[in-house]
């Protein structure tokens, strides 16, 4: 679930950036989300950025089920580039490929229907760069990870995983384990990826811990 190159450090990066508001779905530099789009102001979003830069943030609501239909954003969020399209009747099947976060500054006026804001990418240039795997500890990770996915009947493909690289293996895992919105949002927010991958292992093992106790809340959804 994660992909891009050099190639996406070299464009430049918008002043203004349509957002897609969505709880508990998490996109990082590098990796790639898979999108099933139908709402109207969606679908008019997709076209816009398709006949331009192609790019779409993602990012959470404070409230993961907000009534309204402009529900607070968090102040963090990470810009993808759609690099898969297809049509499906009434649908739009794309893939975004993470290429860097970004904080809100300000939010601009509504253009059909969705949102825009105004980014601040200062913080988070080294996003641009595949990270070291300084602060990875990977055999603490996968142990985590075997009783979790056990515990929550997902099927992995354990030689693969052993192989693939630190960054893309944090990424992809901290994208498609099914937390809640504000363990993706601490996710996202890691300073680098030593940090990401002990949120991670942590969020892993207190699930563990939590189902071994009997209790129901914690970090899945």
């Amino acid at each position: 679930m994660s992909g891009g190159g050099p190639e996406f450090a070299a464009r430049p990066l918008p002043g203004s950036l349509p957002v897609f508001p969505l709880p508990s779905v998490l996109l990082l530099p590098r990796g790639r989300l898979p999108l099933n789009i139908f709402e109207p102001r969606y679908l008019a979003m997709v076209d816009d950025a398709l006949a331009g830069n192609r790019l779409v943030g993602m990012i959470q609501p404070t409230d993961p089920e907000p009534s309204g239909k402009a529900p607070a954003l968090y102040k963090t969020g990470c810009v993808g580039r759609i690099t898969s399209f297809a049509e499906d009747g009434p649908r739009y099947l794309i893939t975004l490929t993470g290429v860097c976060r970004f904080d809100i500054a300000d939010e601009l006026a509504t253009i059909r229907g969705y949102r825009m804001v105004m980014p601040d990418w200062t913080p988070y240039q080294a996003d641009l760069v595949e990270q070291p795997s300084a602060g990875v500890d990977r055999a603490r990770l996968l142990e985590g990870l075997k009783a979790f996915f056990k515990l929550s009947g997902i099927t992995a493909d354990w030689p693969s995983i052993e192989t693939t690289p630190d960054e893309r293996l944090v990424t992809s895992l901290a994208m498609i384990c099914p937390f809640g919105t504000a363990e993706k949002q601490a996710l996202l927010q890691a300073a680098d990826l030593g940090e990401r991958s002990r949120i991670l292992t942590s969020l892993v093992e207190m699930a563990v811990l939590d189902h071994g106790s009997g209790r129901n809340d914690g970090a899945r959804h």
